[in-house]
């Protein structure tokens, strides 16, 4: 016999398939035939319609909701009770106030002394499941104003007005014998959802479900990007993987602080090509190479909208889409503008709100877009979220997999910060739990649909509760990338190091230049002097070679010549009133230059 056939004649014993008149209209979809007046209801539609109610619930439980468990019946109220102990649910029958949730059926009576009762819930739930719906309640209508979901057995005479307003309906005839299966198989959905990350065998998984009980404000669970699982290169495979991602940038930084009149983004890094032009060719060569099908969604603000329509016009033929920002209602609209590298500090630092304000606004434009249920309707499991310019490789199957393979709902990429004289330690292959102050924040998270749905669900049914990020990062679970996967382009020390030899631009693709021997890229300090786009420029006649270059620092009026080459660490510092001019073709290694005398050696 197979698994369908018990489950079958499971629902057959307990006369789930006998309604109690024939079936009204609305209902006769679910019935197979009548017999003495009785109409007999479909197995297999209502074992249908019990999967994808237990489904849903999952789901919700997955994301720790709030239920709300509601009967009229006397007879099911032990089989409930004993289910609400097992899933740790406290009994709430507040709803048997008419009015309890919307306070529309209250009497003028009754509010006159509200005070004398202690109403349980004081949020709306996540889910209302009603097993008997025979009896008149408020529950259902009042739900429905709040577009709270509603999971309901039906019995084939309910009315229509009941059934329209249901979610899942689970046709059946509500007999205690069926209640307790439902009851049986919702307590399994619940419990299974609860344990689902105890079931993973690995050291590393045990790690992870208990970061959230263990961590402080000030902590994060870092995972090393070398430790995750390795990824299959066949196309097929990565096609399928990479069809579950879309990219969301939030391209609202303007390049004032470089004396550029414009969006940062747009600014010139390489032989004509601006960030965009280098985000959206990276992107679209892994759409090219595997077949898939990444979108690119760029955030724009009313000041960097038009510049940004006008570098993507020759990107037409490219799955790429820009909308302004939709403005946070219910947050200050202040104008904030992100740091380009910023740290996750303890507690709420503004570097930290800010994040949290654009990330959360990327979410309400998406939504307000219409781009939402686009993704969701194509497929999209997981959404790359940046606040800032990045030509690392942002799209990663292997950190891609690790997510959907853990079922994260979402996940920082950081860096280990480290001082050029300590070095930090290196992560345990398993991970580890890490003081916020020795990480970077690289301004790029991975969030799972679910998530953006079900912060974006409760924000609807609570109005008077303001939608934030910060819900999705209580996790604090995050995933240290190497120093070479995070190029950001947020002033002209960073213009540096992306217009030298140390990349190479091929075809629109700017890759890493294998002769660099060291993983990490130098570190660069330029001076005041150098801020300005148009001063950088100028000051270098040639970018100089810095393939062997660990560090360099230059302050004051400092001038580099054609062909220069910089290695090992190198200090230029020019006193305020002296100027420094670095000869055509000079090689510096690991050289102090503090007057010009000191370049008459070389």
């Amino acid at each position: 016999m197979t698994i369908h056939s018990v489950v079958i004649q499971k629902l057959l014993s307990t006369n789930a398939h006998l309604g109690r008149k024939v079936a009204s209209n609305h209902m006769k979809i679910y019935a197979t035939g009548s017999r003495n007046a009785m109409t007999i209801l479909d197995g297999d539609k209502t074992l249908i319609c019990l999967r994808q109610a237990t489904n849903f619930i999952s789901t919700l439980a997955h994301q720790n909701a709030r239920f709300l468990f509601v009967n009229n019946n006397p007879l099911f109220d032990q089989i409930i009770s004993q289910m609400s102990q097992l899933i740790h649910t406290k009994p709430d029958h507040s709803w048997r106030l008419g009015g309890f949730l919307t306070n529309a059926l209250s009497p003028k009576k009754f509010r006159g002394r509200n005070n004398k009762f202690n109403l349980g819930a004081i949020h709306p739930p996540d889910c209302v499941v009603i097993f008997d719906t025979q009896t008149k309640s408020s529950v259902i209508s009042e739900a429905s104003k709040l577009n709270v979901p509603i999971v309901a057995l039906l019995d084939s005479s309910v009315d229509w007005d009941t059934f329209k307003r249901v979610t899942y309906p689970v046709p059946a005839n509500a007999t205690s014998e069926f209640v307790y299966l439902f009851c049986n198989l919702i307590t399994k959905t619940i419990l299974s959802q609860n344990k689902a990350p105890n079931n993973a065998l690995t050291r590393e998984d045990a790690v992870q479900i208990d970061v959230s009980k263990t961590l402080t404000k000030d902590e994060v669970f870092v995972l090393p990007y070398e430790s995750l699982a390795a990824i299959s290169e066949e196309v097929s495979e990565m096609k399928d993987l990479l069809d579950k991602v879309a990219v969301l940038k939030y391209n609202g930084e303007l390049g004032v602080d470089m004396g550029f009149n414009g969006p940062k983004s747009v600014i010139e890094v390489n032989a004509g090509f601006t960030c965009v032009d280098l985000f959206i060719n990276q992107i679209e060569l892994l759409n090219s190479k595997y077949g898939c099908n990444i979108p690119l969604l760029l955030i724009n603000t009313e000041n960097t909208h038009d510049a940004t329509v006008k570098v993507l016009a020759k990107h037409s033929n490219k799955n790429v889409q820009a909308f302004i920002q939709s403005q946070n209602e219910e947050e200050d609209d202040t104008d904030i503008q992100p740091e380009s590298s910023s740290v996750i500090q303890p507690e709420s630092s503004s570097v930290e709100k800010t994040q949290e304000k654009i990330f959360t606004d990327i979410l309400l434009s998406l939504e307000k877009s219409g781009n939402l249920n686009v993704l969701l309707s194509q497929g999209k499991e997981y959404i790359i979220m940046l606040s800032s310019d990045n030509l690392g490789h942002v799209v990663d199957g292997k950190t891609l997999s690790h997510l959907i393979r853990h079922k994260l709902d979402q996940c920082m990429e950081v860096i280990s910060v480290s001082s050029d004289l300590e070095e930090s330690d290196p992560l345990p292959h398993d991970g580890k739990i890490e003081s916020r102050e020795k990480l970077k924040f690289t301004n790029t998270m991975w969030v799972s649909m679910g998530a953006v749905r079900m912060l974006l669900e409760t924000r609807r049914r609570d109005l008077n509760e303001k939608p934030s990020i910060s819900k999705i990062l209580s996790r604090a679970y995050a995933i240290n990338i190497p120093k070479s996967n995070h190029i950001p382009v947020g002033g002209t020390s960073d213009l540096l190091l992306l217009k030298s030899d140390l990349y190479i631009l091929a075809d629109g693709i700017l890759s890493r230049n294998p002769a660099r021997e060291n993983p990490d890229n130098p570190s660069i300090n330029l001076g005041p002097e150098f801020q300005n786009v148009n001063d950088f420029h100028l000051r270098f006649k040639s970018i100089p070679s810095i393939i062997g270059l660990e560090s360099l620092a230059v302050t004051g009026d400092v001038w580099f010549g054609d062909g220069v080459t910089l290695k090992g660490k190198v200090i230029i510092d020019a006193v305020p009133g002296m100027k420094i001019v670095v000869p055509d073709g000079a090689v510096l290694g690991n050289k102090i230059i503090t007057r010009q005398e000191d370049l008459w050696l070389l």
